[in-house]
């Protein structure tokens, strides 16, 4: 059995249990949210998984017997196999919860797409939720920051005595990807693990939970999908491609959005500048899942190849929401592009400022990577301290407001 490795999530999860009544993560499957709940709740809650048939039987035909059966404080396990359990849960805790009361439920669900709707209907105000992805680098380096990524300097010099990370060492973990079960003492083969992880998405959630009734199209679909990470989503294309009709793809790619397999990076939206342009960049939240999608057979293959600067990109970008969900916190990042073609990687929009972050695959970029952040001038909105995330080897002053950064800073 492998041992713990420490979340940085753990802190906002036990904030969110003292300030709510019901408490649930959610998240792709398989990266790591029984584990940090049952960890946290040592002997202290009762553990059921709905991932039992013959309980998940009871749980639906008579919810309210599961729940005399299984009395609180309770951690349940893939509750998005009954939601049906949620009205009554509401009725416990409306019967129940006492002021300054710990949590009475621990939830898990692994797609938010099935999930949300009956929880922000049953439990609103009366529930925390927090989202779950597989490692960040900081948990892989068991050096976990107290704060989410924004380029002020003293959160820079926080990450002054980062370790640095090697050309090779960045792309093994690109290539291998964050799901926990591939960082295991025992190694596991990547190509194993992800072919069962699909079908297992495939069958279990986009089948039965989705209602997705074409499962060899829906996996040509999220392979192009994986082709395209770190790209504007040009739909229409993307449909063609695969020979969906585009109401068929946009409910589709809603779906990946939701079960935590890719992100949406919205543009930035400014009333005052009509020039910018509207479509979603598309990034993999596992650049691993990616890698093994199309079909890059090795770290040096991938660093080599034609999408060694996607993957970057979408790696870090990956590892930034991450620093903001796994605070408990909405990542609150945009892009930039305008109708003249000037772009900006990422927006961070915080305390009423716009942090503007550049993502180059070099050891040597300097000032002419950064000059689209002067666009931002024309918003009308306060810009704050940039930087410039590479392969650089140490943090250096670009401008009085922008620094280039190693990527090991994340």
């Amino acid at each position: 059995m492998s041992s713990y490795r420490t979340r940085t999530m753990e802190q906002a999860f036990q904030r969110a249990a003292q300030q709510f009544p019901v408490v649930m993560i959610t998240g792709p499957r398989q990266v790591g949210k029984t584990t940090l709940l049952r960890h946290l709740a040592g002997e202290s809650l009762r553990y059921v998984t709905l991932d039992d048939p013959l309980v998940r039987t009871l749980a639906r035909e008579d919810p309210a017997l599961f729940l005399q059966r299984f009395p609180t404080p309770l951690l349940i396990d893939e509750v998005q196999y009954v939601p049906e359990l949620l009205t009554y849960i509401k009725m416990i805790v409306d019967r129940e919860r006492r002021p300054g009361q710990p949590a009475l439920f621990w939830l898990t669900g692994s797609q938010q797409f099935h999930l949300m709707k009956g929880v922000s209907e049953s439990l609103a105000g009366r529930v925390g939720i927090l989202n779950l992805l597989g490692f960040s680098q900081r948990e892989l380096e068991a050096a976990p920051f107290t704060s989410p990524f924004v380029p002020y300097l003293a959160n820079l010099e926080e990450r002054d005595s980062s370790r640095p990370i090697l050309l090779h060492e960045i792309y093994e973990r690109i290539w291998r990807g964050s799901f926990p079960a591939l960082w295991d003492e025992v190694e596991m083969d990547p190509g194993l693990y992800f072919s069962s992880f699909v079908q297992s998405y495939l069958q279990r959630d986009i089948r039965d939970l989705a209602n997705v009734g074409d499962e060899n199209g829906f996996m040509r679909f999220l392979r192009a999908c994986a082709a395209r990470t770190g790209q504007m989503v040009n739909l229409q294309d993307l449909c063609r491609d695969v020979d969906l009709n585009h109401a068929t793809g946009k409910r589709w790619l809603s779906i990946l959005e939701s079960s935590g397999i890719v992100f949406l990076l919205q543009p930035y939206h400014s009333n005052i500048n009509k020039r910018l342009v509207k479509t979603p960049k598309l990034y993999f939240l596992d650049t691993g899942l990616a890698a093994w999608l199309t079909q890059w057979s090795s770290p040096a293959t991938l660093e080599a190849g034609a999408m060694s600067g996607a993957f970057f990109e979408s790696w870090v970008v990956s590892e930034i929401v991450k620093s903001w969900w796994h605070h408990g916190r909405e990542a609150p990042i945009f892009y930039y592009r305008d109708r003249d073609g000037r772009e900006i990687d990422l927006l961070i929009a915080q305390d009423g400022q716009l942090f503007p972050v550049e993502i180059k695959r070099s050891a040597s970029a300097g000032r002419e990577a950064i000059r689209h952040f002067k666009a931002l001038d024309t918003l009308g909105v306060p810009v704050g301290p940039g930087c410039l995330i590479s392969l650089a080897e140490m943090r250096l002053p670009l401008t009085e407001t922008v620094q280039s950064i190693p990527v090991s800073y994340l």
